[in-house]
């Protein structure tokens, strides 16, 4: 009984903060967060939050997830757009790209910063605080969601497409890792400024990118089968 009571209270805390966070991210950008500003807007102190969250990156990593809530509702209806998996998969970037891109800083604390951490971990004790996040998900398309290795989820998503003869065992992971890398160095450079790219030039490079690199890997008299509308 008294385990339970701890869950409960620790759960109460996690919201308590995280909804801070949430606030102070809305209200003065993420590049501003701080544990005392989140601690404070809370009604706690920053003792108090380090006694529920190792330090600044974790308590933003569970703040930002609450922003992709529209990313994780549109998702199945962008996917339901295939009629292989292929198609579903690039569905899916597209649904990725328009949300990413239109918040960046968020995106990449999710996905690429430094955590400390196993991320899995992290988004597992997430969803057991938000479960409502996944109501209405359909199962099929859970793991792109609950698995946070983007790479790896991808390879578990589109291994599908060999059993339809549309791409090589051996090529399953590296459509994952070549994919998330396009990505990744197209956020950077938005993140950066390195090119005056706005956020619809950054999605259709981006998927255009990630086509282009997905569409060599299918046998030639599979490739008529991809049908995709790129634009957004």
């Amino acid at each position: 009984m008294s385990t339970t009571r701890k869950d409960i209270q620790r759960a109460r805390m996690w919201r308590y903060f995280i909804e801070a966070a949430v606030d102070v991210i809305e209200n003065e950008g993420i590049r501003n967060v701080t544990i005392r500003k989140i601690a404070g807007h809370a009604g706690f102190t920053s003792s108090t939050a380090y006694n529920y969250f190792r330090d600044l990156s974790h308590l933003k990593f569970f703040a930002s997830m609450r922003f992709t809530a529209d990313y994780i509702e549109d998702l199945p209806a962008y996917m339901n757009k295939g009629t292989n998996t292929i198609e579903k998969w690039l569905y899916a970037w597209k649904c990725f790209c328009i949300h990413s891109f239109e918040q960046p800083e968020i995106y990449s604390v999710i996905f690429m910063e430094d955590l400390g951490s196993t991320p899995e971990e992290f988004l597992d004790e997430y969803y057991r605080i938000y479960k409502e996040d996944l109501i209405g998900l359909p199962e099929a398309i859970k793991p792109l969601v609950m698995e946070h290795s983007f790479a790896k989820r991808s390879a578990t998503y589109i291994q599908s497409a060999v059993d339809e003869g549309m791409l090589a065992q051996k090529d399953v992971n590296f459509a994952a890792d070549i994919t998330l890398m396009i990505w990744k160095g197209m956020i950077n450079t938005v993140l950066n400024k390195r090119r005056d790219f706005s956020k619809e030039e950054a999605s259709e490079k981006t998927l255009l990118y990630v086509y282009e690199s997905v569409i060599h890997l299918i046998p030639p008299e599979k490739q008529s089968e991809i049908h995709v509308d790129l634009k957004l």
